[in-house]
């Protein structure tokens, strides 16, 4: 489900017309977060779902073993980014590998090959399975104790305003704003709108747009040669990624505020950047 689309509008005002209430006591505002995040992502395909929730339960145990088994800690961990690790580079790098694998037992003249698999990309693997492994990594290092509860774990990682394109929330400061019931103030109220608002500006008056004359740069059969030319183009292609990756993050910021969570600045005007580290220290700022 994207953010400009029809059906998110109608998921959002039910979702929020429904939240106020059941947001008061802790088990049904989990559940009813849970819920729905797992609506928003698996309308997509609902087959995602469940990496979704194998990436979470692994994490959500090795974290109690953590606490368990004092002793076997780095073990749960390795479990943990092994588990996270191998399933992101299945899907993302497998029809890679077994290429470049082909490639040298052709090389070599060995005759052999194996079968080339290229699996459809789960949207958002990236972000949810960080966030996850960020879980274990904070119980690791004793930053924060495992939640008890399936139900505030799977509210905290299936969130659905970040879920697809961040920011990437650590668990120890999300899992303690999910236990308690803030008040949302007007002037948070005003101030999601804002981000809500802008983000959506971003996105569909200036990345879209930019991406119909970028793709149609990159897509002519009559390829142009001229210098300036193609400094315009990449120059269009860099606002475009940056206007879609900031509007979704301002869009996810500002619902987090009307639900009076606080999600943490993702875009800090990168392109202003005085070199490559500071670049990368404004850029996707929780992914960093």
């Amino acid at each position: 489900m994207l953010f400009n689309s029809f059906i998110f509008l109608v998921f959002a005002a039910i979702f929020f017309a429904i939240w106020p209430w059941i947001r008061r006591t802790p088990q049904p505002r989990w559940a009813f977060l849970t819920a729905a995040s797992f609506l928003f992502y698996g309308w997509w395909d609902w087959r995602f779902l469940f990496l979704l929730a194998g990436s979470g339960l692994l994490d959500y145990y090795a974290a109690l073993g953590m606490e368990k088994y004092p002793q076997r800690r780095k073990l749960m961990l390795g479990l943990s980014i092994a588990g996270n690790i191998g399933s992101l580079a299945t899907f993302k790098y497998l029809g890679f590998f077994s290429e470049s694998l082909n490639a040298l037992l052709n090389w070599s003249g060995s005759g052999m090959a194996v079968p080339v698999i290229h699996l459809a990309l789960p949207v958002g693997i990236s972000f949810y399975t960080f966030q996850s492994m960020s879980y274990t990594i904070d119980v690791y290092r004793k930053e924060i104790k495992p939640t008890q509860d399936i139900l505030h774990f799977f509210a905290y990682l299936s969130m659905f305003p970040q879920l697809v394109a961040g920011p990437i929330v650590r668990a120890k400061t999300l899992l303690p704003q999910l236990r308690q019931c803030v008040p949302i103030t007007e002037a948070a109220q005003w101030e999601g709108m804002q981000l809500i608002a802008f983000g959506f500006f971003k996105k569909v008056v200036l990345a879209d747009h930019l991406a119909v004359a970028v793709n149609a740069a990159f897509g002519a059969h009559d390829v142009k040669t001229a210098m300036v030319h193609w400094w315009v183009v990449m120059t269009m292609f860099a606002m475009q990624i940056y206007y879609d990756f900031s509007g979704y993050s301002d869009i996810a910021r500002g619902l987090g505020k009307w639900m009076g969570l606080d999600f943490q600045l993702n875009f800090n005007h990168p392109y202003v950047a005085t070199s490559m580290r500071n670049f990368w220290e404004r850029w996707h700022i929780s992914l960093s």
